[in-house]
């Protein structure tokens, strides 16, 4: 059987985040995220549930450093709990929460994993919420503030830091859909908090930079390429919308130092920002967003397909059938990896690039000797790793695949009904237990190659919406 072979120094790694797996959230003088206040809210969570316990990594971290030990896996990424280290959001910093990931990262390094952490995974501190969150440009200094307080405790064993992880959702979702925390249903707000997010990022990356000798900085961004439904203007159009909404609102001031000045004019058109001024961007803070980056991280999932509305307005398009789907109703489109890391390269040249989340939900339940026999989800990061490799053998600077996640988990707004992880977690007991996807992917380390035979054709690649 024939395989595709990563370059040697390959990062393998698994990828998750604090207020999804922690838990303790009252122990220890944690502070209360914007994810707690918004769980408890009746009606948010699908589920009914709340992150309290989670997967309960603060107390069993240590066995699972010994489940990533034993899949051979080079690092873990990881997010700091804001509200754990700073519970105020800024001031005195909570030693016992500094303790906790000073012991977490001496013991990934111990087991031979090289600790990868993001300062923001969207808990922020419900202190900080109360004074204005992200729309006040005072977060913005708070965070640079928690990036030294970590970077100074950390920052002798940690080298490669993320500041951000998918700053489209903190600011779309959690500011103008009102899907995640805090709930806001407000575009213009919205468009603020991106920016004070993106701000966040380059005053902080200039912070770790001066704490850490030899720092590798980045910030992690969602990417989906976005294609029309069918060739005609109007739907090209819709797409090029969704596009700079998405993907070059937040690569352009990071990669070229200025918004899009088409999506710019598409804001002003629907009302959410005055004119093209932007009166929240300050002189220098687009210097300081675009400082180079050692490394830009990349979550896929999917595509999406635009066209335009009856009304003129662009809407998305289902793309494919049901059986085509995850259990989030993403479709599972992998050539859309490797268009989007061709893209990125081509049009922004990071220095490198690291895959930072890439999975898929699916609830497989336990057969009667206990097995999991996950195959659409060994099928699925199969098809994606085949994409990476030949992003890579076009010239992509890829440097590691962090799969999403290592444990079925908190997934926000849908609470514990999607599962993404490669080992299940009981809710009472929070045992730990290996899908097949585990030891498929632990063969996968192992080899540091991906089979290519065993796959059937993606699924959904050769449908006539493409563009």
């Amino acid at each position: 059987m024939r395989k595709d072979i990563f370059p040697e120094g390959f990062l393998w790694g698994v990828a998750t985040s604090a207020q999804q797996v922690e838990g303790g959230a009252r122990e220890d003088g944690r502070g209360e995220s914007i994810w707690d206040r918004f769980a408890a809210i009746p009606g948010k969570i699908a589920d009914g549930s709340h992150p309290g316990i989670a997967c309960d990594h603060y107390h069993l971290w240590r066995e699972d450093i010994e489940l990533m030990r034993h899949l051979g896996l080079g690092a873990y990424r990881f997010s700091i709990s804001w509200p754990r280290v700073l519970p105020q959001g800024r001031g005195f910093a909570n030693l016992a929460g500094l303790d906790f990931y000073d012991a977490l990262v001496d013991g990934l390094l111990e087991a031979g994993i090289r600790p990868f952490p993001t300062l923001y995974h969207w808990d922020l501190p419900q202190a900080l919420q109360d004074r204005g969150g992200w729309s006040d440009r005072d977060t913005a200094a708070a965070f640079a503030h928690y990036a030294a307080v970590v970077a100074g405790r950390l920052g002798d064993r940690v080298k490669c830091w993320t500041t951000h992880n998918e700053p489209w959702c903190a600011a779309t979702l959690g500011h103008e859909e009102g899907h995640h925390a805090p709930g806001h249903r407000d575009p213009a707000e919205a468009l603020r908090v991106a920016h004070h997010l993106l701000l966040s990022h380059g005053w902080a990356a200039e912070v770790i930079r001066r704490e850490v000798a030899d720092a590798e900085v980045g910030i992690v961004l969602i990417h989906s390429p976005v294609h029309a439904a069918t060739d005609c203007a109007a739907d090209r159009d819709a797409a090029r919308w969704f596009d700079g909404f998405f993907n070059r609102w937040y690569l352009d001031p990071v990669f070229r130092g200025s918004y899009p000045a088409d999506a710019v004019a598409d804001r002003v058109a629907r009302g959410h920002l005055a004119g093209p001024e932007m009166p929240f961007v300050a002189a220098g803070d687009l210097a300081a967003i675009s400082q180079p980056l050692d490394f830009l991280g990349l979550n896929y999932y999917s595509r999406v397909v635009m066209r335009a509305d009856a009304d003129g307005r662009p809407a998305a398009v289902p793309p494919a059938p049901a059986g085509e789907l995850t259990d989030m109703g993403w479709e599972v489109y992998p050539r859309g990896l490797q268009e989007s890391l061709l893209r990125i390269h081509r049009d922004y040249a990071p220095r490198k690039i690291y895959i930072t989340e890439n999975g898929a939900a699916y609830d497989d339940p336990a057969g009667a000797a206990g097995r999991i026999a996950d195959t659409r989800r060994i099928d699925y990061l199969r098809a994606h790793l085949q994409a990476a490799h030949g992003a890579l053998a076009q010239g992509v600077p890829l440097a590691g695949y962090f799969l999403w996640s290592l444990l079925d988990n908190f997934e926000w707004g849908y609470g514990y009904g999607m599962r993404f992880g490669l080992f299940a977690v009981d809710p009472q007991t929070r045992q730990r237990m290996p899908k097949d996807s585990a030891h498929w992917y632990r063969d996968v380390v192992a080899a540091n190659a991906v089979d290519e035979a065993t796959s059937p054709p993606s699924r959904g690649e050769s449908r006539a919406s493409d563009a």
